[in-house]
Formats: C-alpha cells, structure tokens, sequence
C-alpha cells in the first residue's frame, strides 16, 4: 500500500510546519485529492492514522477534498467532466485527453495550537 509512504511524507511536512508556528498539537489536516491522483481516499485515511499515531498530530481529523477529473477540448475551448483520462467532448464530440485537473495530491491545511 503506497498511501502509507504517501502519508508519511506529508505527514513530515505537517510537522514541520506545525512546529515552525510553535504548535504543540495538529489538530486537522486536510488534503485535496484528484481522480486520477493514483490513492485511494479510505487508504489515505488509514494510512493517516496508523502514521500519525505517537505525533502531534495524533486524534488528528483528517479531511479530503476529492477533485474529479476535468479534460479541455482545444477545438472547441470546452472544459468537462470525464470518467477516465480519453474523454470524449460533449460540446463536439471529439476526444480529449487534456487534462485540467484531477491529478491533484496535497497537503492544503493545517489547523494547529
């Protein structure tokens, strides 16, 4: 499970933001997660708590905020949603593997004291 690795890299980064501000608790994380991010949110989620055991940021919540995948249709100057990366244009019809968002993966908040 490479959320694990992923959790503790960003978890890393939490502290030492936490601590640069002087806090002695983390209290909520939130993160923002695109579809095709390669994690799987509830993965993220335990690999969180099984990182953040016996840190500051223990009993810490954890939010997500999912991002779906967003392509761009230069013919036409559409943006649309897609299920997978070759979707298909519903302005124009044509396919489309630009993609706008949806590859997102970070670390967006700390809330600390």
């Amino acid at each position: 499970m490479h959320e694990v690795g992923l959790m503790q890299g960003v978890l890393e980064i939490a502290l030492e933001h936490a601590r640069g501000q002087g806090a002695r608790q983390i209290h909520r994380v939130q993160m923002r997660v695109g579809a095709l991010s390669g994690t799987v949110p509830e993965a993220l989620r335990f690999a969180f708590d099984v990182v953040a055991g016996g840190t500051m940021a223990e009993g810490a919540r954890f939010d997500i905020e999912t991002v779906p995948l967003v392509c761009y249709c230069p013919p036409c100057g559409a943006e649309f949603q897609s299920e997978d990366l070759f979707g298909e244009c519903p302005r124009c019809g044509r396919p489309s593997a630009e993609v706008r968002r949806g590859r997102e993966l970070e670390l967006v908040s700390l809330e600390v004291s």
